[in-house]
């Protein structure tokens, strides 16, 4: 049973503290299953405060008393952590690593017994469980590590299974994809506020459409150009905003985002 088992997190930081609040807020696993392990003093207080978990300095004591071990340090990290741990690490525990660029494999070949790793590529909105993460299996991972993974995730929102090679493309698309979000909702605030809106109630009403417009297509199911002409109607407002994007190649611009995130991510590890 998922509220029974204990999760541990190797690292408290930004990414580690939204999955902790969001799988709070979803009660899937109880508050006092969940501990974290943070070498920085002000980090750790931050996250025991905001989140009502405790949170230790010790990584072997966090692992000796958890099932499931999420790695949420920084890439480059990863080995000397893990290295630190290997010998304590046991085959019946499972490994979930939310570390961008870094392998499955590379996880796997610190050890030298089979331990079971989860990749996990999630994003920020798992804190107000509207997040979306897609998982891949390391060699010795089962299906039903990967469900169990699967599950928890889901409570935070939404979450696919993918092959791991696409990880990055993930990566590029819904792992980064928040922050350029923010970006056009942020663009299209301002200008409103050049034809004479109030910052707030331009970035109420372009927030508000952003989502909508997602829900549209999750709801619909219908293909998002599909949905766009639906909107337009000939001569109208809509396409001579849509021609002012094609003209400014926003949607080049956003298919090289896509790219070079997803580039960038697999260098990372």
């Amino acid at each position: 049973m998922i509220k029974e088992c204990k999760l541990g997190f190797l690292g408290a930081g930004t990414m580690a503290k939204a999955i902790i609040k969001g799988i709070i807020s979803s009660e899937i696993v109880p508050k006092h299953n969940i501990k974290a392990s943070e070498i920085m003093p002000e980090t750790a207080k931050n996250t025991a405060e905001e989140t009502g978990i405790k949170v230790i300095s010790d990584n072997k004591e966090l692992v000796n008393s958890s099932d499931i071990i999420i790695l949420c340090v920084k890439p480059h990290a990863i080995e000397s952590v893990l290295a630190e741990l290997k010998d304590i690490i046991t085959e019946d525990k499972l490994i979930v690593s939310i570390a961008a660029g870094v392998s499955t494999s590379s996880i796997e070949g610190i050890f030298d017994k089979k331990i079971p790793v989860i990749r996990v590529m999630p994003n920020t909105p798992v804190l107000v469980r509207e997040g979306m993460s897609a998982i891949c299996k390391g060699k010795h991972a089962t299906c039903k590590h990967a469900g169990f993974i699967m599950e928890l995730f889901k409570a935070t929102g939404g979450c696919i299974e993918a092959e791991e090679h696409l990880i990055n493309a993930v990566t590029g698309i819904s792992g980064s994809g928040p922050a350029f979000m923010y970006l056009i909702i942020d663009a299209l605030s301002d200008g409103g506020v050049k034809m004479g809106l109030k910052k707030e109630v331009a970035i109420k009403l372009a927030a508000q459409t952003a989502m909508g417009a997602a829900k549209m297509v999750l709801d619909t199911g219908k293909h998002p150009a599909l949905l766009k002409d639906e909107v337009t109607t000939p001569g109208g407002c809509t396409i001579a905003g849509l021609s002012v994007m094609e003209n400014e190649h926003v949607r080049s611009a956003l298919i090289k985002t896509v790219q070079e995130t997803a580039k960038t991510a697999s260098n990372l590890g």
